[in-house]
């Protein structure tokens, strides 16, 4: 459950002219702050006395009852998590120890600590003790994130762990080394990119934070594409090549194993699970950053080479918005009229189409130098990650899919900072209206189609819907978007002058 708070804006017409006014961007201290634009971005908008008494007045009640806003359509949105902080086990454990925390829904992570040894041959990790007085323990796993999905998890290798006492020459290292693993599966849901940054890299980033890039990644059901697409990635996060575990046959020794990867929420890093470390989803977007500058600077070099001059990066006057287009179902089919809206408003816009094969550091370099970014629910709007914090982001959200778009992706994006727009979108702007009768369920109550089950969903709101947005009504977001990111800029050139 989570609760929301809303920024406002206005609109207010005077002698033909529209205004806009817009709540500033709200800080953790509920400071308000008015900022006022017309439609012509050199010409302010004076309000008179009575709008600064309305304004107050709003502003008084948002700070009182903060529970009376709920999630509407919004524009920029503050999010607080009701989930209760579970106690972290397996934080402190002694030499010669196997110890496994299965108190999260999402995941099993166990810990293995002394003489570590991997036995492909077998699925096993084996921890030999020197003390022949303990016990022999056994567990087994699935180093995957979806725990609560057994269609899912019985697809992922199991692995056994096993606590041995002593050793033998047929258990000696092939391979020796002094950092720690982490063993995961890239398995599952993996070919997706919502599930490839859920299920792992986020949750990679979350388990290996604490060693400093002197770690080990041991990866079952590997896959050489997912290598070459995450490299970048990887490389910020170890110093070492990864390990195929099934097809690498030495057996492999270290000081200490960590079997299955730690998960927060949808796309996100909770400083309240990462004691000492206190890392947050800003500091993924660090990462990030750091991965896919270089290679960055790489293309816009091969860029210049092509051209033969350089390239230079001039400071565009109009904000960028960028559109995430969308191949086959929930596609936007008058697409270019929504471009030709953008840039009357004033956008400069680009369109850009990712496909499994585009390269993630061009998309990154794309979305991290916008403004806005407009796209429909879907995998692809995984991308809000490359955006920079305090940008725009506008999910057109629709039917059936509203638990899905906040969940997954609204939720998520304010936590990194992004002012979120949910755009939700009549039952006449999809193009099941043309398909059903009016009255049908499908159209007039979506939860009642969801309630039967995932396949239906998937069927019907997933597969089987393109929309075709109202642009007059889409036009109210765009400006909000529009004046938000003028307002923004202004401020950002002020200080700078300062």
């Amino acid at each position: 459950m989570a609760k929301y708070h809303k920024h406002f804006l206005h609109t207010h017409w005077r002698k033909g002219k529209e205004y806009i006014l817009v709540v500033d961007e709200v800080s953790a201290l509920n400071t308000l702050g008015l900022i006022a634009s017309s439609h012509s971005p050199t010409k302010r908008f004076k309000p008179k006395f009575s709008y600064f008494a309305f304004f107050a007045l709003v502003s008084c009640i948002f700070l009182l009852f903060p529970m009376l806003f709920s999630l509407t359509s919004t524009f920029s949105l503050f999010y607080e998590s009701e989930r209760a902080v579970k106690p972290l086990l397996c934080l402190s454990v002694p030499n010669e120890t196997l110890c496994c925390d299965r108190s999260s829904r999402r995941s099993d992570t166990c810990i293995m600590k002394g003489d570590v040894r991997t036995d492909p041959a077998t699925s096993s990790i084996t921890l030999y003790r020197s003390n022949h007085t303990e016990a022999i323990q056994h567990e087994k796993i699935r180093p995957y994130t979806r725990k609560w999905e057994s269609h899912v998890m019985n697809t992922i290798d199991e692995l056994d762990l096993l606590v041995k006492t002593g050793s033998g020459p047929h258990h000696s290292c092939d391979v020796v080394h002094d950092v720690p693993a982490v063993f995961f599966s890239t398995g599952g849901f993996t070919g997706n990119l919502y599930h490839e940054f859920n299920d792992g890299i986020t949750p990679l980033y979350i388990t290996s934070q604490e060693f400093n890039k002197k770690v080990v990644f041991v990866i079952l059901e590997y896959h050489n594409w997912w290598i070459t697409k995450y490299g970048d990635i990887l490389s910020q996060l170890s110093d070492y090549p990864p390990i195929d575990f099934s097809n690498d046959t030495r057996v492999h020794c270290f000081p200490e194993a960590i079997v299955g990867l730690r998960i927060h929420d949808e796309l996100s890093v909770d400083p309240a699970l990462m004691p000492g470390q206190n890392r947050t989803i800003n500091d993924f977007h660090d990462l990030l950053d750091r991965s896919y500058q270089p290679r960055i600077s790489s293309i816009i070099q091969d860029e210049e080479r092509e051209a033969g001059t350089a390239i230079h990066v001039h400071r565009l006057t109009r904000p960028k918005l960028v559109i995430v287009a969308r191949n086959g179902s929930r596609a936007i089919t008058n697409q270019d009229a929504l471009v030709r809206l953008a840039e009357e408003i004033g956008f400069s816009v680009e369109v850009l189409k990712p496909e499994r094969s585009t390269e993630l550091a061009k998309i990154y370099r794309v979305l991290n130098s916008s403004d806005v970014v407009v796209g429909v629910h879907g995998a692809a709007m995984t991308h809000f990650l490359f955006m920079k914090p305090g940008s725009v982001f506008i999910q057109v959200i629709p039917l059936g899919t509203d638990w899905a778009a906040a969940t997954y992706y609204g939720e998520p994006a304010m936590k990194l900072g992004l002012n979120y727009i949910g755009y939700k979108i009549l039952a006449k702007e999809s193009s099941l209206y043309q398909d059903y009768s009016k009255d049908d369920p499908i159209l007039m109550d979506p939860d009642s189609v969801n309630k039967k089950g995932w396949e239906f969903t998937k069927k019907i709101y997933l597969d089987s819907q393109n929309v075709r947005l109202d642009l007059g009504r889409f036009q109210k977001r765009l400006l909000r978007a529009y004046y938000f990111t003028r307002a923004r800029k202004n401020r950002r050139m002020r200080r700078l002058s300062v």
